[in-house]
């Protein structure tokens, strides 16, 4: 079995292809700059150009491949051009060409919940995406995730660090979140559990994390372990939807209203959501690492480098006040 992984230099995509090789897994990456992803080849992996932009450049990279894992997808600030071309129109080319190739098995990351926020772009072309391979033929798996431990750091750990405004709003909803590590492990393990029985099996699993969060919560675990107070601004739910109508007027704030929209889920509730499970993979929750030993360990190395940082500034003022 040789698995084609894209996404890899990605957040979660990397810590996919270092399990899969821990694993002894043959890996082949698509890329689209080899110089970047030269750390791959030192771990073992295969690389070979490809460009989700680019349908064309897909179906030589799929030969001799039997899974594809696809981890692949753009942050929502990106124009919504490309995220149309990349995370629709390249990944329907991908399904095509995976069905043509006779691919046995599909595994697609996506968004927790996305079925819910349709008028969110990037949200609208997951769930658009999961009904295209359902509907392939082709056996998959669908991982729905609802946030990454590592995209807290930006959104409210270096804020606080560099003193800097957090923008939030007064929610009440509980989300999970969880480590990229524990994810990719959750991958490959469900792939063990597939290819020692049916690879024809496909399945949805919703991964959440050990605890639910609210904003105020995480906000306050990053004052804990910084020592810092943290400067919040509060914006309420109201003000918020105004906005993001206002911003529909002009296509040149499309992407800011998208940005807006994704702030308006942490205080949107959804009522009578059934949660996708899996028929043939067990997960426990219990063994995933806490957000509070992550934000602790990601706090004390941050601080110590500061330190460290400021005792070698102050040794150069030092020395520069010698006098001979």
């Amino acid at each position: 079995m040789t698995i084609l992984v894209l996404g890899a230099t990605g957040t979660l995509g990397r810590q996919v292809v270092k399990q899969l090789i821990d694993c002894g897994y043959p890996v082949r990456c698509l890329v689209r700059n080899i110089r970047k992803a030269e750390f791959l080849r030192e771990w073992g992996a295969e690389l070979v150009y490809g460009d989700l932009k680019l349908p064309e450049t897909i179906p030589n990279t799929l030969k001799g491949i039997t899974t594809i894992i696809d981890t692949a997808t753009l942050r929502p600030e990106e124009e919504i051009a490309t995220i149309q071309q990349v995370d629709l129109i390249g990944k329907m080319a991908l399904i095509k060409a995976a069905k043509i190739a006779k691919i046995k098995k599909f595994i697609f990351f996506s968004i927790s919940e996305n079925e819910y926020f349709q008028s969110i772009l990037l949200m609208r072309l997951k769930n658009k995406i999961e009904n295209i391979l359902k509907s392939s033929e082709i056996s998959y798996t669908i991982f729905q995730i609802p946030g990454f431990y590592q995209g807290l750091i930006t959104q409210y750990a270096i804020p606080i660090l560099e003193q800097q405004t957090i923008s939030t709003t007064q929610d009440s909803k509980l989300i999970s979140f969880l480590d990229t590590r524990d994810i990719a492990k959750c991958c490959v393990k469900n792939l063990n559990n597939v290819t020692t029985s049916n690879l024809n099996t496909s399945s949805s699993i919703n991964l959440s994390g050990p605890k639910n969060w609210t904003s105020q919560e995480i906000i306050q675990l990053c004052e804990e372990f910084s020592g810092q107070v943290a400067k919040v601004k509060f914006t309420s739910l109201f003000t918020l939807s105004f906005i993001k109508i206002l911003m529909l007027f002009s296509k040149w704030t499309w992407e800011i209203h998208d940005r807006l929209a994704f702030s308006e889920i942490l205080s949107t509730t959804i009522k009578n959501k059934n949660d996708v499970k899996s028929l043939n993979f067990d997960i426990n929750s219990e063994d995933f690492l806490t957000l509070e030993i992550y934000l602790e360990d990601y706090f004390e190395n941050m601080l110590k480098k500061l330190r460290d940082l400021n005792y070698d500034q102050n040794q150069i003022m030092k020395r520069k006040d010698l006098t001979f």
